[in-house]
């Protein structure tokens, strides 16, 4: 069964979604742990479905490499097929990417390139946006500069606020992420060919 490894910061809705869709029988891929870079909230789920959890704080350690092997030391002995970003909150070093690239993959809340970091759906309101998203992609050295997998439109209303926004996106972001898994699970879609574009 293909296996995968999930990382996440805050609440997990991402996380939740993945959990809930490995459930089935005909779903190709299988959460086989979960990882944080702090306590948080997100973790919760990981419990509810069984999977163990694991988290590696960049506090106790004293460089980003550093951090980023014990990243590394604590996802390899679950040899996933994939690794999935998920509302995880930290740049990967990148000794970390090396090591876990093309198979490292990252949801980001606008349509990459545009609004990359941390602010991407305030971002996109201060832009005037009309139209933001989600994206998908590999994890390479840069800031949301890897190579895209997919990517789904989410129309910006004039009365936004960066909250509500923010969780329409959240909406596609839940069901891209599922069939993006699913879509690497089953070879359509092939993460060594995107990884060269």
């Amino acid at each position: 069964m293909f296996s995968v490894v999930v990382l996440i910061s805050g609440s997990g809705s991402n996380l939740r979604a993945l959990l809930e869709a490995a459930t089935s029988s005909d779903y190709p891929a299988r959460i086989v742990a979960v990882g944080a870079d702090r306590e948080c909230a997100g973790l919760t789920h990981a419990e509810d479905f069984g999977i163990p959890t694991f988290v590696v704080a960049p506090a106790a350690f004293t460089s980003r490499d550093e951090w980023g092997s014990a990243l590394v030391s604590a996802i390899e002995p679950w040899q996933p097929d994939l690794v999935v970003c998920a509302g995880f909150m930290r740049i990967v070093p990148a000794l970390a990417v090396s090591a876990l690239f093309p198979r490292l993959i990252n949801m980001h809340p606008a349509l990459l390139p545009l609004y990359p970091g941390a602010h991407a759906v305030r971002d996109a309101l201060a832009d005037g946006a009309n139209v933001t998203g989600a994206t998908i992609h590999v994890v390479d050295e840069g800031v949301d500069t890897g190579p895209v997998i997919r990517a789904r439109e989410v129309a910006v209303h004039q009365d936004d606020s960066e909250s509500s926004l923010h969780e329409r996106i959240k909406v596609e972001e839940r069901q891209l992420i599922v069939e993006t898994v699913a879509d690497i699970a089953r070879e359509r879609i092939d993460l060594e060919e995107i990884s060269r574009r």
